[in-house]
């Protein structure tokens, strides 16, 4: 690559979209649910004993509340199963004006089982149904309520275990005391429903801690009990929608081995260009920082350092923080080293210690801890951009791509749900266990990516590596575990996600390597496959050696921070997806997955890197012959009309394509890369995912129009393409021109793809659409979100190999010309 070349600003184009109304087209509803064969009136009788036995529990729990003087809502937790392979219509299951609430659903090998909230008198809904599905027919001829009824196998009353959402392998034993994570229903009341929660239960032996965080109709917080006292609080409180296991304190990486380079820091710091503002920062939550570090203390200041508890001392009591600073600063410090160039700093420090000095945290809500602990940095410096970096994770994997407390309350906060302020938020994917990764590279494969790191809204950083070199003198018969180019054997993947989950790590970067120990199946860290950076006690050494997903998160921060700084004007989801956009597989990667002409193993390629290792240089930069085009808008993806909420916005945007300069290149090979990133609001309640209980809050994508495609035409071929995702699937033809299509690029709420094509067919194609995908804002329109709108980022690359072309004067001309839209053929 000549580097020289990329001396152009990217393009940020001025109003580029045409508004229009955008109405998905009208299509049946879902096909009949697979069922099992039914006697109709037998099983009509069954499910209505059934429900009989549970109204007698009803009244008894209402005994023992008036007992107690616990004055909560009468009502009964029912359980509803279907039998093995089959589905349950679960969502048919809740009435929302008679107050019955879906509240969790999971899915086993024995079945899928949903448990429903079902208030005092509510049950004869239950009962009409079963008995309009025994004897009333539709128009159709059909029995009323089939896929309902008949996907129900089982009813009773729920247990304790009903609720409990995570992994079945972490339920505790019968008296053991946990602390458990408690999620409490309520919607439009759920304060009223946490401080009744809070007020209840110590009259059943069950202490409440203080943390809370809140979602659109959850609040979660946590509790200290056992099996028995958390039963009772289901039975007779009936607040509680699920049960967690509340996470375990956050594993901080071990020190390595330094290297004694004392005098390369004077010589460093003479070439150090301190940034000219304290405009732009990376926060780190960490450890601390010990900011007595000579390459540290000018560019971190005293009243940027906090703890999340003020009893805690700021500074660093470990090495990791400090560690983390010097790479979130510098980089790799053997390339400030190896270099005697001016070292221009674009940005400052600021540190947040979230984790104690000694033993763990008392139980908390790590969500809770990360919004207050951002909070002291914005109360402190609210005029300042920031890079919000947490190398921490919590040390398991459960979640499985499922949304968690922490990692909801991260996307909450990228997305500014609650104050309106959107954050960019960098996390590591977390590390395999040191102990396995001699078994490279299948274990990075069975270790999924850590919790909070499924959140849609920041960016998850995984490691490869470059580094393999052993010095066989002192060490002979070492070899490197990790082959040049490919995953480093510290980062975890989403292998082992449910593919409904988005495609974990986003990006992957520097995290150094493991080397095998001779005769032993055993991996080990040595120095030469680390990085370099500060040390946390400068008194006793100025370097040491670090590496693993932390490390390749700082590296990442420090590249987001930069890019902050040249472009004030970038949002965080344009920053977040500039690194995505200039990301690459090496060849050590692809070869890993071929033939990567299969959906299967394109799929297997993002699940382990990403979308590979971003080009720095491409990131902050345009050439002649490649450029970016950066497109800041925003539209309302739904509105409510007669009560109803529908889709509303779609954006046609036209690009200032060159279109003369492509045509004249001709059957030359292009490509075209597309990037579309925004923040969804989350509520991460486990009650399907599906429709009305979708994650997110809405969903946007991106669609190009095809060579030879009339504009009319292409707006057809959108309404068609969301209509089938609101269906549950993709009819789209397949197109060769794109490398992942619509089913894989569609996931989470950053997507990216590229087209590679002729010249000449690129230059029939300078239209773009963004339109909106059913979200909860549209299916939960009682929380009231509906009429919001949605910011968003579109970025468009065109890459040429020849050099000596100029696209980039011919878009720069074009940018001042009013934008029209052609309702033609494109020829």
């Amino acid at each position: 690559m000549d580097i020289d070349a990329y001396r152009y600003r990217h393009i940020l184009l001025p109003q580029t979209s045409a508004s229009e109304k955008f109405v998905s087209p009208r299509s049946g509803p879902r096909g009949p649910y697979k069922t099992p064969q039914r006697d109709r009136r037998r099983h009509s009788a069954f499910l209505l004993e059934q429900i009989k036995n549970t109204d007698q529990k009803a009244r008894l729990y209402a005994g023992e509340r008036t007992a107690l003087g616990i004055d909560a809502e009468d009502g009964i937790y029912l359980q509803f199963k279907s039998d093995p392979d089959f589905e349950l219509k679960f969502e048919s299951l809740e009435f929302r004006p008679s107050g019955i609430e879906l509240l969790a659903v999971k899915k086993l090998a024995s079945g899928i089982y949903a448990t429903v909230f079902v208030p005092e008198g509510k049950l004869n809904i239950f009962i009409n149904k079963i008995e309009k599905y025994r004897a009333e027919l539709t128009r159709a001829g059909r029995f009323r309520n089939k896929d309902l009824v008949e996907s129900i196998s089982d009813i009773r009353v729920a247990s304790l275990e009903s609720l409990w959402t995570d992994d079945h392998a972490v339920f505790p034993k019968l008296d053991e005391s946990i602390w458990w994570e408690v999620w409490l229903r309520g919607g439009l009341n759920k304060e009223y429903m946490s401080s009744f929660f809070r007020q209840e239960s110590p009259k059943l032996g069950i202490r409440v801690s203080i943390d809370e965080v809140n979602f659109p109709d959850r609040s979660v917080l946590l509790a200290y009990g056992t099996i028995e006292q958390m039963s009772h609080s289901v039975n007779l409180l009936n607040c509680i929608a699920e049960l967690r296991k509340a996470k375990e304190n956050p594993e901080i990486f071990t020190s390595m081995s330094p290297k004694e380079q004392h005098e390369l820091i004077d010589e460093a710091r003479d070439r150090i260009v301190p940034a000219q503002s304290d405009e732009v920062a990376v926060c780190l939550l960490d450890t601390g920082i010990n900011r007595g570090h000579p390459l540290i203390e000018n560019h971190l200041r005293e009243d940027d350092m906090h703890a999340y508890d003020p009893a805690w001392a700021v500074t660093a009591h470990d090495s990791h923080g400090t560690e983390m600073a010097g790479l979130s600063l510098y980089g790799d410090l053997i390339e400030v080293f190896n270099s005697n160039n001016p070292i221009e700093l674009s940005h400052q420090l600021e540190s947040v210690k979230i984790l104690p000095p000694h033993g763990q945290n008392d139980p908390r809500l790590y969500g809770f801890i990360t919004k207050e602990s951002i909070a002291r940095t914005e109360v402190s410096a609210p005029h300042r951009r920031r890079v919000i970096s947490m190398p921490v994770t919590a040390p398991d994997d459960r979640d499985r791509g499922q949304p968690s407390s922490w990692s909801a309350a991260v996307d909450q906060l990228a997305a500014g749900a609650e104050d309106g302020i959107k954050r960019l938020l960098i996390l590591s994917a977390g590390n395999t266990d040191h102990i396995f990764r001699h078994n490279y590279p299948e274990n990075n494969a069975s270790e999924g990516i850590h919790d909070p790191s499924q959140a849609w809204n920041a960016l998850c950083v995984g490691a490869y590596t470059e580094k393999i070199f052993i010095d066989q003198t002192s060490y002979p018969g070492w070899m490197p575990i990790a082959p040049s180019g490919d995953l480093s054997p510290s980062s975890c993947t989403s292998m082992i996600w449910q593919r409904q989950w988005p495609f974990k790590p986003d990006i992957v970067l520097e995290g150094g390597n493991s080397a095998r120990v001779p005769g032993r199946d055993e991996a080990d860290y040595l120095d030469s496959l680390q990085l370099l950076t500060t040390h946390w006690q400068p008194l006793e050494k100025l370097l040491t050696v670090t590496g693993d997903t932390s490390a390749a998160t700082s590296l990442a921060a420090r590249m987001a921070a930069i890019l902050l700084s040249e472009y004030p004007d970038l949002w965080p989801e344009t920053v977040r997806a500039l690194l995505v956009h200039s990301a690459d597989w090496t060849e050590a990667m692809k070869s890993r997955f071929e033939p990567i002409t299969s959906r299967y193993n394109k799929e297997e390629l993002i699940r382990h890197y990403g979308f590979g290792v971003p080009n720095f240089i491409r990131a902050r930069r345009s050439a002649g012959n490649s450029l970016t085009l950066i497109v800041q808008d925003e539209l309302q993806p739904f509105d409510k009309i007669d009560g109803v909420c529908k889709t509303r916005d779609m954006h046609l945007h036209t690009i200032p394509w060159p279109r003369d300069v492509l045509e004249s290149l001709g059957e030359t090979d292009v490509e075209m890369r597309v990037s579309l990133s925004y923040f969804i609001e989350p509520n991460p309640a486990r009650r399907g995912w599906r429709r009305k209980h979708t994650y997110a809050s809405h969903g946007l994508r991106f669609e190009v129009i095809n060579p030879l495609e009339s504009v009319n035409d292409f707006r057809q071929r959108i309404n068609k393409a969301a209509r089938d995702e609101e269906y549950g699937g993709t009819s789209m033809p397949y197109s060769p021109n794109w490398f992942l299509g619509i089913y894989l690029r569609s996931k989470g709420s950053l997507h990216s793809d590229r087209w590679t094509g002729s010249a000449s067919q690129l230059a029939q194609c300078p239209y773009i659409a963004v339109y909106p995908v059913a979200g909860w804002w549209k299916e939960r329109q009682q929380l009231g979100r509906w009429n919001r709108n949605a910011r968003y980022s579109l970025m468009v690359s065109i890459h040429t190999p020849q050099t000596e072309v100029d696209l980039y004067t011919p878009i720069i001309s074009q940018i001042s010309a009013p934008i029209e839209i052609s309702t033609r053929s494109e020829n």
